[in-house]
């Protein structure tokens, strides 16, 4: 073997090496960039599973608030429903309604809460003593139009009822009868749904004097049919 060609073979050896050294290096490099994006990662986790841990413990405690008041709005319902919840028979609290879809983690709170006031607002109103909101004075100049507006629909039906007595010979009495009685109590027809409406509508109830209006707004109507259906 000849200087030159040992010396080539010299320099291709050390070629050799030098690209080994080089790829070594970037793959040393590549494994540390991997092993640091891997514990990043991890660490990413690490710090989505406590806070997930953290939103589900809140979440637990906000389920048992809920059912401990809406148990004790259930409970007072119970006590202060008055004659409609007797006859209703209300029983125990309801199983809670499974949703199609779960709201999301930071309405669940607000949620509850807000149903939760909407259905003690709905339950103060009606417990025993409790203060009611006074009815507004803008609201009396209506309530004899209502009474009217009850009591003629009211007297319609009973003078329907009298003119069917004249065409049905065998239920002649019982018709009249009943369309006299429907029209006696038509002034006071517009009682129920007025204060239906100022429950719901207001938090308040009739008082004396509203009722009075809407049954003055009931006879004047009825004095009205009396005079038309005696023409």
């Amino acid at each position: 073997m000849s200087a030159g060609e040992y010396r080539r073979l010299v320099g291709a050896l050390a070629a050799a090496a030098r690209e080994r050294d080089g790829k070594l290096a970037a793959a040393e490099r590549a494994y540390q960039d991997g092993a640091a994006a891997a514990s990043a990662e991890v660490a990413r986790s690490d710090a989505a599973l406590v806070e997930a841990e953290r939103a589900a413990s809140g979440a637990a405690i906000t389920v048992v608030d809920v059912d401990r008041e809406a148990a004790r709005i259930w409970d007072e319902l119970r006590r202060v429903g008055g004659w409609w919840a007797r006859l209703r028979r209300v029983g125990e609290l309801p199983l809670p309604d499974h949703a199609g879809h779960a709201p999301a983690a930071g309405t669940v709170e607000v949620e509850a809460v807000a149903l939760l006031d909407a259905a003690a607002r709905r339950i103060d109103p009606v417990r025993r003593g409790a203060p009611r909101a006074p009815l507004p004075r803008w609201l009396l100049p209506l309530l004899p139009p209502l009474g009217a507006i009850a009591a003629t629909m009211t007297g319609l039906v009973a003078g329907g009822l009298v003119t069917l007595a004249h065409f049905d010979s065998e239920l002649a009495w019982p018709l009249r009868l009943l369309g006299w009685l429907t029209f006696l109590i038509a002034p006071f027809t517009g009682v129920p749904p007025a204060a239906l409406w100022v429950g719901r509508q207001f938090g308040s109830r009739l008082d004396t004097g509203a009722i009075g209006l809407i049954v003055l707004g009931g006879m004047a109507a009825g004095c009205g049919l009396s005079l038309l259906f005696a023409r």
